[in-house]
């Protein structure tokens, strides 16, 4: 099998684990669904929370210089005409004349030195246009060019009109952040690899504003922060990748940007990007609305406009760097010596959907069912527990290690005393990824388990 191969194989493996344990489905499915667009469901939603929880509590409580904020999906159409998305937020589109594909022109295969369609191979194309990413809409009672707005195709903007209203209620002095996650809407071409490329999406973004003599140094600083983060998740260093943007491809804007990428099977992409705007974005809403959007520096007793660091990441995105680092699969011996594959998720325990599985040896004694619910009870409200009382002990194992839960609790005959008072009220915890097992007390559960997910 070539390495291509495999990775795809890997994909596909993947995307049918999504499905078949309730992390993401197809958007609509009832009805066909709708191309790039998902829901996720029980497991999906934890796992998605649960990062950006932890970015939340990196970026903004652990940290006393950001804030929060919860911006509108709509906001007035002159935002986006001040930022340049009205006018210049496009791709370049072509259409395939055999297959009818639309397709982006910067994404095309080349062969003998000719653009060719990815879907049938013909290079009967026709010429590129753009083609504006952002998605229309209406508001109020009539449908005309004094009605129109825009899903916000991005968060950021809704920090930089609200800059001074933040500056002035949480006086806050530079250098300080405006954190925000939330939902935007791109109108892609051609949305792709199963979640990394969606029409709808969240992103994780930081404003950071700042002096002007210190947007270089802080662009590196957020780098090695954002590189930390996503160890912190379980991505190993040797997976992602750091991408200096050279100047000719930058922003007009920008004085500085890197992507840090990630190997996902088909191929590295980028996860996340760290740019230095400058001054740009609030210089802009400046301009255009006539409302000052400036900083007073006590120390000179001037006026600034501040410039901006803005590391901005996709939850989506994550989520499937998380999910594709964590699979896994070994070649293990069941209890009755026989062989079998394991497929394990090895998420960090920080991040994984559900942190314990709770199991009663057997299900028909009504002692080992009465502790265990026990244990479920003293666990709920701490983190997100699943009791199985259903089938051998390894098999209820096995479930749990594929969707990545990182510990198991069995309740056993020691437990209740039946094998002697010295292991009473004590459980086995069993270790995902390893599989070794050791005794610990009731009392000590929960402790031990808030300590390891921490």
């Amino acid at each position: 099998m070539t390495e291509k191969k495999a990775a795809l194989d890997r994909m596909e493996k993947i995307v049918s684990l999504c499905k078949r344990r309730g992390f993401v489905f197809q958007s609509s499915e009832i009805y066909g669904g709708l191309n790039g667009c998902w829901d996720y469901g029980p497991l999906g939603v934890e796992l998605r929370r649960n990062i950006k929880d932890f970015w939340w509590r990196r970026m903004v409580r652990e940290r006393d210089d950001v804030v929060g904020m919860d911006g509108a999906i709509l906001m007035n159409r002159q935002v986006w005409v001040a930022s340049g998305h009205e006018s210049t937020f496009s791709d370049p589109m072509v259409d395939c004349r055999n297959c009818k594909s639309r397709l982006r022109a910067d994404q095309l295969p080349e062969k003998n030195g000719q653009k060719q369609c990815p879907v049938c191979g013909s290079v009967d194309l026709t010429e590129p246009r753009a083609f504006n990413l952002m998605f229309k809409t209406f508001v109020g009672a009539t449908e005309d060019d004094s009605a129109v707005t825009y899903l916000r195709p991005e968060t950021a903007q809704a920090i930089f009109v609200q800059f001074r209203n933040i500056l002035d209620v949480s006086r806050k002095k530079l250098p300080f952040g405006i954190a925000q996650i939330g939902k935007a809407f791109r109108n892609e071409i051609n949305p792709r690899n199963f979640i990394f490329r969606s029409r709808e999406f969240e992103q994780m973004e930081l404003e950071y504003f700042c002096f002007p003599s210190q947007g270089a140094e802080l662009l590196e600083y957020w780098l090695k922060e954002r590189l930390r983060f996503y160890a912190d998740i379980g991505l190993s260093s040797d997976q992602l990748h750091v991408h200096k943007i050279p100047p000719e491809e930058r922003a007009h804007y920008s004085q500085g940007t890197y992507d840090i990428e990630f190997e996902f099977p088909f191929g590295v992409q980028e996860l996340e990007g760290v740019a230095y705007r400058t001054d740009y974005d609030l210089a802009q809403h400046q301009n255009a609305s006539g409302k000052p959007l400036d900083y007073f520096d006590e120390e000179t007793k001037t006026h600034i406009v501040p410039h901006v660091v803005e590391p901005s990441a996709g939850v989506d995105r994550t989520m499937l760097a998380v999910l594709c680092a964590a699979y896994d699969e070994e070649t293990v011996t069941d209890e009755k010596g026989k062989s079998e594959v394991r497929t394990v998720l090895r998420l960090h325990p920080r991040v994984a959907p559900v942190k314990c599985g709770v199991f009663p040896l057997l299900k028909n004694n009504q002692q080992l069912v009465k502790q265990a619910r026990e244990i479920v009870q003293m666990l709920q409200g701490e983190m997100a527990v699943f009791y199985d009382e259903s089938g051998a002990i390894g098999r209820r194992y096995r479930r749990q290690d594929e969707v990545g839960t990182p510990f198991g609790i069995t309740v056993d005959f020691d437990t209740i005393g039946e094998n002697g008072p010295e292991n009473r009220d004590t459980v086995t915890i069993r270790f995902r990824d390893s599989m070794e097992q050791q005794r610990i007390s009731i009392g000590e559960i929960t402790a031990f388990l808030k300590e390891k997910i921490s």
